[in-house]
């Protein structure tokens, strides 16, 4: 069972050793996220796509680079999935802004479904901060989660690129324009998945947790 540590103490053992090329990747990541954002949002759709590909890859190396040239480091453990989650809030964020800005009736009822992975993410990055200053670290990402990111990122992007009227491919093409009922199960599933997974980590913060509250006592 870990001893616990101060909050100093707990930022000392995470900024050690950080000075590596996989956290310089997850800060290029998070550096992308706002010019993807912003990119999207004035229509430049494929460039926000090659961005988006972009920071995939960048997110992709860094782990094996990490792990190839012993470069894992306590605050490369945080980056990666703070640029996740930053990447999902950009995405439902614009995708929100979109589809409340549709001519359709029902992309437009539907917007709202987007916010609710940015809830469950202000709730992971809420949790993951209540259990750092009190001197724990973050539970590892589980199976769920890694599902959960890899389900989102393969729907966004579909949605992306063919979408109802914020696709690349689809506002070319409309023939390859993707059905609106399939786009919101899609869409859907992802969120369920996202919080299959955000009930994954329950148990391992809980444990920490009550562990933490035992030893102390």
């Amino acid at each position: 069972m870990e001893e616990k540590v101060s909050l100093k103490e707990n930022l000392h053992t995470i900024f050690d050793g950080c000075m590596t090329v996989p956290n310089l990747l997850s800060v290029i990541r998070i550096c992308l996220i706002p010019v993807f954002a912003v990119v999207y949002i004035k229509g430049y759709i494929w460039w926000s796509i090659l961005i988006l590909a972009v920071s995939g890859l960048s997110d992709f190396f860094d782990g094996k680079i990490a792990r190839k040239f012993n470069q894992v480091s306590n605050l490369g453990k945080l980056l990666d999935p703070i640029a996740d989650k930053l990447t999902v809030f950009a995405i439902a964020i614009v995708l929100f802004i979109k589809f409340k800005n549709a001519q359709s009736v029902s992309m437009q009822a539907f917007a709202w479904v987007f916010l609710l992975f940015i809830a469950k993410d202000i709730i992971m990055l809420v949790g993951g901060s209540v259990i750092i200053a009190m001197g724990m670290r973050p539970t590892p990402a589980e199976i769920y989660g890694k599902v959960a990111t890899f389900v989102f990122y393969a729907v966004m992007l579909v949605i992306l690129a063919f979408g109802p009227e914020v696709g690349a491919i689809s506002g070319i093409n409309p023939a390859y324009t993707l059905p609106e009922k399939v786009m919101f199960v899609l869409v859907v599933i992802a969120v369920i998945l996202t919080f299959v997974a955000l009930i994954s980590y329950i148990p391992g913060a809980a444990k920490q947790i009550l562990g933490k509250d035992k030893k102390e006592k």
